[in-house]
């Protein structure tokens, strides 16, 4: 073989050679230089929101001041103006007082443990309140609670409490009143009594 092409053989494939190293060593420059692509960042938790508290519920409102006249004698206020209505059903007896279609006032006998109620009715609604009865000869003060409706304040009584025959026999009227709503002057009529005597 010739030596002159061999040696250019050679020189051909050196070329070559290091043509490609520097295409190889380009490449990795290259490569290099472009920033790799971060990994996502992770994904945070979901915010678990809690409800907000429920505020406490406000409390009742206090009863509202009545303006009406004093008396020196209850007996010289005029009396309320309405009726007393019986009425009798299984559960017992009861004289209401009715005013402009509204029951004011009632004394119920209540028949299986022969009790008795006095309510004051159709007002705003308390949880509890003073209620006092004031007779010709007796004055009492009780601690009123809800009745049967959210319109009503009651007070239980033995049948044979004294308060109710001071209610029964006193002259021409008694006063029923209740802190924050406006007295009540109601006649002595003989439904009371007829009330009073079924529970006795």
């Amino acid at each position: 073989m010739d030596p002159n092409a061999v040696s250019a053989h050679w020189v051909g494939m050196k070329a070559t050679y290091l043509h490609t190293s520097a295409a190889i060593a380009l490449t990795f420059a290259i490569a290099a230089c472009v920033p790799q692509s971060e990994a996502p960042a992770p994904t945070p938790p979901p915010v678990v929101l809690e409800p907000a508290p429920e505020p406490a519920p406000a409390p009742p409102p206090p009863p509202p001041v009545v303006e009406e006249p004093v008396y020196d004698n209850y007996l010289d206020a005029p009396q309320t103006p309405g009726d007393w209505n019986y009425a009798a059903s299984s559960s017992g007896t009861s004289a209401r007082f009715v005013s402009n279609g509204q029951t004011l006032f009632a004394i119920s006998c209540i028949a299986g443990p022969r009790r008795i109620t006095l309510s004051r009715e159709n007002i705003g609604y308390h949880a509890s309140a003073l209620m006092s009865i004031e007779t010709e000869t007796t004055r009492r003060a009780f601690d009123a609670r809800p009745g049967e409706t959210r319109n009503a304040l009651s007070v239980p009584l033995a049948p044979n409490d004294p308060l109710l025959d001071a209610m029964a026999i006193t002259k021409g009227r008694f006063a029923v009143g209740v802190e924050g709503e406006r007295t009540l002057y109601l006649p002595a009529w003989v439904e009371v009594s007829r009330v009073i005597e079924d529970c006795r």
